[in-house]
């Protein structure tokens, strides 16, 4: 069951508790490239540098009245997840412990560090490391964290509600779609508003799970999810984010890692805001489909600015 405007609106009250609304900007580069009025909503601006630091902030809200003798949390990221986990722990006196894979991006895991978590590199891969993360939990004592949880949700819905009363006549939306928390936000805020506009969610070519599963109707895992997008690469879709997706997005649209780098250096040229990899696939979406929007209203989800220098600097060249 999505989360219903009051639901939406008590979660809010609880970000706004921690840090304020994010911004959202038309910009003319951005707008005179695509042939399109691009609104862009500035996730990469939370004090975390990306959106999961709302769902992170109500879940241990939440998680704090509910189960007060709770010590302490485990869960498994690619970083921005792990980064929201740690600070969001911290700020109700709970322990954060958090599996990376190993080969994890250096300086997200020195992000999760400095916000007081402890880090574990376990795996090859996100799936591996989640795995180990859920078992760990039981012989550790830790509360185990879902990567899709509706208390993740509701605090992610926040940005839509945002967004969609700053911006209230966008046609389509645009979202990055790892393990489903961003784009189910977007259509809960969406469906609570009474809104028609499309969201389209965005996967990386390399890690086509959520495409694959949207067009076959059901979960399809696959082998690897091989992109430098990490915060999509995803190998086992969540079955009840994909029953949302599956009702509520109106499409799920591939970019290469290529198309993903050149859409990070159009951020960096149109607008001087750093954007992930993650956080450029839905400007690389919109870029793959401007002939189809031109002369539409669109919006653009800029999850978060933690870009690596290694891919900042692949993205300037």
């Amino acid at each position: 069951m999505q989360p219903g405007l009051e639901d939406i609106e008590a979660a809010a009250r609880v970000v706004y508790s921690d840090m304020a609304p994010t911004p959202q900007y038309c910009w003319p580069l951005l707008c005179e490239q695509l042939g399109a009025e691009v609104w862009v909503k500035h996730e990469n601006h939370t004090p975390t540098g990306a959106f999961k630091l709302r769902g992170g902030l109500v879940y241990m809200a939440r998680l704090r009245q509910s189960q007060p003798c709770v010590r302490g949390v485990i869960t498994a990221t690619r970083g921005n997840h792990g980064q929201s986990v740690a600070l969001a722990a911290a700020k109700v006196g709970l322990q954060a412990v958090i599996v990376v894979p190993h080969g994890n991006n250096p300086e997200k895991n020195a992000a999760m560090r400095a916000f007081g978590a402890e880090l574990i590199e376990y795996g090859d891969d996100f799936q591996e490391a989640y795995d180990y993360a859920v078992a760990q939990a039981q012989t550790r004592g830790l509360h185990p964290i879902r990567a899709f949880d509706p208390a993740l949700v509701e605090g992610v819905a926040t940005y839509g509600l945002e967004f969609f009363r700053a911006v209230p006549d966008l046609d389509t939306v645009y979202v990055p779609l790892g393990m489903g928390s961003g784009v189910c936000g977007l259509i809960a805020a969406r469906d609570a508003l009474g809104l028609s506009l499309k969201i389209v969610g965005v996967v990386a070519k390399g890690a086509p799970a959520y495409a694959l599963s949207f067009e076959a109707g059901r979960v399809v895992a696959t082998e690897k999810a091989d992109t430098i997008a990490d915060g999509v690469a995803c190998r086992t879709p969540d079955e009840q984010a994909l029953g949302i997706i599956l009702d509520g997005a109106a499409r799920v649209v591939r970019v290469s890692d290529e198309a993903i780098e050149a859409a990070m250096g159009h951020y960096l040229s149109d607008t001087h805001n750093l954007a992930e990899a993650a956080a450029s696939v839905p400007l690389a979406a919109l870029l793959k489909e401007r002939e189809s929007m031109a002369g539409k209203k669109v919006g653009l989800i800029l999850s978060g600015g933690n870009a690596d220098k290694e891919s900042i600097l692949r993205a300037l060249a």
